[in-house]
């Protein structure tokens, strides 16, 4: 056995624990980032455009908008992070990260006039590999929870 061997656990280790909890500072930063006038209006173009968000800027304003889903963000970090005492919640919790990844990469078609060029297209196209990062800490902590009942 090699010295490459010997650290392939540890580095895969190492690997999973930061993509979870680079998971939970991203959607805890941007979360508590939404009760912010600046972070409200800097969504607003997007989500007033986008099928699955338009009718919360309607429905709670730009502001109250913003704030739900920072409320949302911020629930979906905690249960990201409670992957030790619960892995069933950090399960659901990284799905709901892959379901929110999935719509504003949605924006990415749906905001008029965003060119693939555009800051904000790149900054969405980011979500990408995060989305990846939410399913694989979702397949992983599933399978955790199964170890822990004994089904595995």
């Amino acid at each position: 056995m090699n010295s490459l061997d010997k650290l392939q656990p540890l580095i895969a280790t190492a690997g999973l624990v930061i993509l979870r909890y680079s998971l939970v500072l991203i959607f805890l930063g941007y979360g508590l980032f939404k009760f912010t006038a600046y972070e409200a209006s800097a969504i607003a173009p997007l989500t007033e455009n986008s099928p699955f968000f338009s009718w919360i800027n309607a429905l709670l304003g730009q502001r109250g908008g913003s704030s739900l889903i920072g409320v949302i963000e911020v629930i979906t970090a905690v249960l990201i992070a409670l992957r030790r005492p619960y892995p069933k919640l950090s399960a659901l919790g990284s799905l709901m990260a892959a379901l929110a990844l999935v719509g504003t990469l949605s924006f990415l078609f749906t905001t008029p006039d965003l060119g693939l060029e555009s800051v904000t297209a790149g900054f969405l196209v980011k979500d990408l590999t995060l989305l990846g990062a939410a399913l694989w800490t979702a397949a992983e902590a599933l399978l955790a929870s199964k170890r822990r009942d004994g089904s595995v």
